[in-house]
């Protein structure tokens, strides 16, 4: 009967409830990654982005405090690294946290099914867009001078030139 699959056993637990945080599935510690192998590229590209903002962060503390504190070279480079120390410890929790990775997993599966265009589609179209922003930019540049003639024409913009 189609309804059975969906009562647990003893033998088939009920997995369709929210997914145990890796500590509860016997693995430890704080470096260990939760659903290895899964949504690799999508985490890839957050621990990117988020390199990035914490280089930015990094960047920004160092000229804030190196300006502030111009008597001790060594406060700004402290500051910085404690930023850059929390901002990685951060980007590892948060991207470790389950709902967080599972939100991350899901985007790569989508991302996977998605039907991406061919080269000669792309190119095709490119080609397309950049024919017809050329013909309106023609188009509103023949409108903007017929429109300056007429307007001196009618004495409503004065110039030295009709043109």
């Amino acid at each position: 009967m189609a309804t059975d699959a969906l009562v647990p056993t003893a033998d088939r637990p009920d997995d369709r409830g929210p997914d145990k945080p890796a500590r509860a599935r016997g693995a430890s510690g704080f470096f260990t990654v939760y659903k290895k192998g899964q949504g690799y590229w999508t985490r890839m590209g957050t621990a990117i982005g988020a390199a990035v903002l914490i280089a930015v962060l990094a960047l920004y503390t160092y000229s804030e405090t190196k300006s502030f504190f111009q008597q001790s070279p060594r406060v700004p480079m402290i500051a910085t690294a404690c930023v850059v120390v929390l901002g990685v410890v951060l980007a590892w929790v948060l991207m470790n946290k389950p709902r967080n990775a599972d939100f991350l997993i899901a985007t790569d599966g989508e991302m996977n099914k998605v039907n991406w265009t061919s080269r000669k589609e792309l190119m095709g179209s490119t080609r397309i867009v950049i024919i017809f922003l050329f013909a309106i930019a023609f188009i509103l540049f023949f409108i903007d001078v017929f429109a300056g003639f007429f307007f001196q024409l009618i004495g409503v913009l004065r110039s030295g030139t009709l043109f």
